[in-house]
């Protein structure tokens, strides 16, 4: 009986995270969506006008003043965020328009970043600003940024399910904060819907190929996914350590920018290209459609670089289009050197390297599936498994919290490094 007395009251409660999420996933899908239209324009202007790379040290005394303009001296990013669904942290709106406006100055002008790690902070920080609005308890704030996180990555991705996960999953590893998935699903469907309507088109590379899953194929795939683990602690490891130096070395916050945009400008003219620059979308796409495309085996190494210095200096961006980077390009290696499918490999990196710095296997599975089909289920949820468990307590947020032992059932409570 006591499901009956309580129904009324649990409708009007789901009818009010239903109605947050449309809300939610429409404002902040359009918000995404203009974001992610504004990265593709600048970053096409940048492909067209090369020489444009050597003004990013100039860019980057821009992002920093404007940061500091604005009051936020420190930003913490997309750790702030996480600090906030589990903490109760306030969420300032100004965040928004801050990595924003940062961010497609970094992708203009040639710095190494993502787009989707930026849009956490933004969804977050709308998020937040929509639950203080509607005067929701401050309990209830940590549910709002969620969807707002998840709104905000599937417009940007393309990805509803894995959007829907990945907020409610990456904060606390270990942990699912599944009293947020209504209004996660919903915002996050609704903003997919709005992101197609303003940028019609698809994140969906599918593999023309899929190789029977055997004995042999599980056992490469599991060495794979250790191979993978490994490169996600360096990626993590490197982001973490570069910024570290950078600010002992430098601890002015204009002289850091700067000097990281004179060493992005010289690793470039050293490189020869802008292969390295922005979001490397175009080589991620290469490797997924492209099997016999020629990709130098150190290339996931100079993108870690890339990333390290430009984002540990003061740029700002996301870290997770560069983790697909690094994943696809050494998963093609890999796959050329060892007659693997250079496309399986590449996609299987990808999940892998994702899974190993976020530290959110579900969210990564999910992703793939979105992006690459379910015929290659088998390999993607052997592979991701071995990846979160080798990963160790290693990824490229530190405010994320290690609640349970990945490889004992205890909890630990510790935080990322």
């Amino acid at each position: 009986m006591a499901y009956w007395k309580t129904l009324p009251y649990k409708l009007l409660v789901g009818l009010k995270w239903i109605a947050f999420g449309i809300l939610t996933g429409g404002i902040v899908g359009a918000v995404a969506a203009l974001f992610a239209k504004g990265i593709v324009l600048a970053t096409s202007f940048r492909l067209a006008h090369t020489w444009i790379v050597f003004f990013l040290p100039l860019a980057g005394l821009f992002i920093v003043w404007f940061y500091h303009r604005l009051g936020a001296r420190k930003p913490r990013g997309t750790n702030l965020v996480l600090e906030a669904i589990r903490e109760g942290e306030r969420v300032p709106v100004r965040m928004a328009p801050l990595i924003i406006v940062s961010t497609v100055i970094t992708h203009l002008f040639g710095g190494s970043a993502g787009r989707e790690g930026a849009a956490l902070q933004v969804g977050g920080s709308l998020g937040n600003g929509l639950g203080r609005l509607l005067h929701f308890r401050s309990e209830e704030r940590r549910r709002t940024i969620m969807c707002g996180m998840s709104a905000a990555f599937s417009a940007l991705f393309g990805t509803p399910l894995a959007a829907t996960v990945l907020s409610m999953e990456i904060s606390t590893v270990g942990v699912m904060y599944y009293s947020a998935l209504v209004p996660c699903a919903v915002a996050a469907l609704t903003a997919h819907f709005v992101a197609q309507a303003i940028n019609p088109g698809s994140e969906a590379m599918l593999l023309s190929v899929v190789p029977t899953f055997h004995v042999r194929e599980a056992v490469c795939t599991m060495l794979f996914a250790g191979a993978c683990a490994m490169v996600s602690v360096l990626f993590a490891t490197s982001m973490h350590r570069s910024k570290k130096l950078l600010q002992k070395a430098f601890p002015n916050d204009y002289l850091r920018v700067a000097v990281s945009g004179v060493l992005i400008v010289l690793l470039t003219l050293l490189v020869g290209s802008q292969t390295y620059n922005g979001t490397g979308s175009q080589i991620i796409a290469a490797c997924i459609e492209n099997p016999a495309v020629a990709i130098p085996f150190y290339a996931f190494l100079l993108k870690i670089l890339f990333t390290s210095i430009t984002l540990g200096g003061g740029f700002q961006g996301g870290e997770i289009v560069p983790s697909l980077f690094i994943g696809a390009s050494f998963g093609h290696v890999v796959g050329s050197f060892t007659g693997m499918d250079p496309a399986l490999s590449s996609a299987i990196g990808m999940a892998c390297v994702f899974c190993g710095v976020t530290n959110c296997p579900l969210a990564s599975l999910l992703i793939a599936f979105e992006m690459f089909g379910f015929e290659a289920s088998s390999y993607f949820i052997l592979a991701i498994a071995i990846t979160y468990l080798f990963s160790g307590n290693y990824g490229i947020y530190g405010a994320q919290k290690i609640r349970f032992s990945k490889w004992d059932p205890k909890e630990i409570d510790a935080n990322t490094h």
